[in-house]
């Protein structure tokens, strides 16, 4: 490993820490350099905010150095205005000298603009350096912006047997959830739901076990809550509707009488494949990423339609017998590890 793929493997360091915040927009890392020693560097603020660009200029103290560093990035500058000015505009004001670029942007209005900027301005501009590590970092916004969808996590948890809920005359003495993993894992899952713009959930899922799908047990920012509910089935008592969370519900019957305030209804045709269709309303809500709690068959819809990019299974201690079958990969799982009795497998969809 180079010099250069150092900073820019120090730049992802710093990227992850905006993850959760800083979408729709990417979690960039920046990194200034003078003299071989890191004089700046930082990420983008959440959502609103500068980005990391911005952030790593201003950490600098000497500012009249600057015309004589060197500045990584793990994404193109953006040449255009948003939220916040252009940060080619920025860095061709301080004169930086040279500029290294992990990916270049695929969004539209940058896309090799903001390296032109800085071409013009002088700088000498290299792109290309941990090119896949930074695909892998900006996953969630290059599947936005390259295939109109969100970045897709699939999750769920079963037993030893492979069920992921016991038969319902288990059930008739305790209506309560079955927790099928130990409290550490719970909390890994609330960490991750901080971590994604959504959370989806089936109308099963909702009147079976009255989830809140919030981040209680882990300090960090709620999802967006997608419900399906073909018929509008649920009603206003369940915990997705205490308007806690901006929550979606993606029907077949927008029956206004049905509706609650506060939630967003979105019609969907529930004759015609679904995960397609979900994808295209979460895109156009400006989501990057989601998170697919359940049940079985929103899960199965997915993975028939081969719309996911990862699965996090987790596989408890407890044995059912009985009950509803969990949904099957046919590939290996690309990583394991375990949390005390539960085992964790990661599946990549390449």
């Amino acid at each position: 490993m180079n010099i250069h793929q150092k900073y820019i493997l120090r730049c992802i360091q710093l990227g992850k820490k905006g993850l959760g915040t800083t979408a729709p927009n990417p979690m960039v890392g920046c990194v200034i350099v003078h003299d071989n020693k890191i004089i700046g560097e930082c990420f983008t603020d959440p959502y609103g905010g500068p980005h990391a660009e911005v952030n790593a200029i201003n950490s600098v103290k000497d500012k009249s150095i600057l015309s004589e560093s060197s500045l990584y990035v793990t994404l193109e500058p953006c040449s255009h205005f948003g939220k916040t000015p252009p940060c080619a505009d920025l860095i061709a004001k301080h004169k930086i000298k040279e500029v290294y670029i992990g990916l270049q942007d695929p969004y539209d209005k940058v896309a090799g603009k903001g390296i032109k900027k800085l071409q013009d301005a002088g700088c000498i501009v290299t792109v290309g350096i941990l090119e896949e590590a930074c695909r892998k970092h900006h996953k969630r916004f290059l599947s936005f912006q390259e295939h109109q969808r969100p970045y897709i996590i699939l999750k769920w948890a079963e037993s030893q047997d492979g069920f992921l809920a016991p038969d319902p005359s288990l059930r008739s003495n305790n209506p309560e959830p079955f927790w099928i993993t130990n409290a550490y894992s719970k909390q890994l899952v609330h960490q991750w739901r901080s971590q994604e713009q959504a959370i989806l959930v089936g109308t099963k899922t909702v009147l079976e076990d009255n989830p809140k799908l919030t981040t209680r047990n882990w300090t960090g920012k709620n999802p967006t809550r997608v419900v399906l509910d073909k018929d509008l089935k649920i009603d206003s008592n369940f915990h997705v509707f205490d308007r806690s969370v901006k929550t979606i519900v993606l029907t077949q019957h927008n029956d206004a009488s049905k509706c609650i305030e506060g939630v967003i209804y979105v019609e969907i045709d529930f004759s015609k494949p679904l995960a397609k269709q979900i994808c295209n309303v979460l895109y156009q809500q400006h989501i990057t990423s989601v998170i697919i709690e359940g049940g079985a068959r929103t899960l199965q819809t997915f993975i028939d339609e081969n719309l996911w990019d990862e699965a996090r299974i987790f596989k408890g201690s407890i044995r059912f017998d009985k009950g509803l079958v969990a949904p099957k990969l046919t590939k290996a799982p690309a990583e394991q590890q375990h949390i005390l009795t539960d085992t964790l497998s990661l599946y990549i969809n390449d």
